[in-house]
């Protein structure tokens, strides 16, 4: 109400007649005012967030398509596995991820590559509670991926899913048997564990990726 005044205010020291050397200090004062009140009330709209192109894959039943479909706040009553791609646009405060994420049955894994141009970061979900032979297949499909030469140099989140299950393996367990040390050694990546039930914590290793990508920018000058 005070900031309104103030403006009225100007606004009538500035009409024909009024003699502005008398109303020196009451011009400036409520000048100031009629300042704060543009300030507060007329700035514009808040600057855009970055947005980065993100892919997603992992083997059928790894959990890709209900963490996604979470952090979009999308119900998961009926999710399906993803046959082909879909594209979803996941907002974080510092950043939108356009997250690209392919199915992961065997029918569709040989094209995967095709799909990886213009991706600049890698989101990659495994069942950490899966059989050995289905850890096996994403064990190799990891290793593929971080040597693909699209995909080499970006920055990776992985995701140790479905930690809440009685048969997960730890992310140390993971860590290792994945042999991340050495094959991923002076590359940018992330290891995290995730599981639909702990929503806040998967936002957490997002923001990571996101981090990653924002180091990623400074580092080719694209800030």
């Amino acid at each position: 109400m005070h900031s309104l005044y103030a403006n009225n205010s100007f606004a009538n020291l500035l009409r024909p007649g009024v003699h502005c050397s008398e109303d020196t200090s009451k011009l400036s004062r409520h000048y100031m005012d009629y300042l704060c009140f543009r300030t507060l009330c007329c700035k514009g709209p808040p600057p855009p967030r970055p947005e980065y192109d993100v892919v997603c894959i992992g083997i059928t039943g790894s959990g890709k398509t209900s963490l996604l479909s979470r952090l979009c706040s999308e119900a998961t009553d009926s999710i399906v596995p993803t046959t082909g791609f879909s594209i979803k646009a996941v907002p974080f405060p510092n950043a939108i991820l356009n997250v690209k994420e392919l199915g992961g049955a065997d029918s569709i894994k040989k094209y995967w590559s095709r799909y990886y141009q213009g991706s600049q970061g890698v989101v990659f979900v495994l069942d950490s509670a899966s059989s050995d032979e289905d850890l096996e297949v994403a064990r190799t499909e990891l290793h593929s991926a971080l040597q693909h030469p699209q995909l080499c140099t970006l920055p990776f989140l992985i995701l140790a899913n479905h930690q809440d299950k009685p048969a997960a393996r730890s992310v140390q367990e993971i860590k290792k048997y994945f042999e991340l040390e050495p094959l991923a050694r002076g590359k940018s990546w992330v290891l995290e564990g995730s599981t639909v039930d702990n929503m806040d914590a998967v936002k957490e290793s997002f923001i990571q990726l996101i981090h990653l990508l924002e180091e990623k920018d400074q580092e080719t000058g694209r800030i």
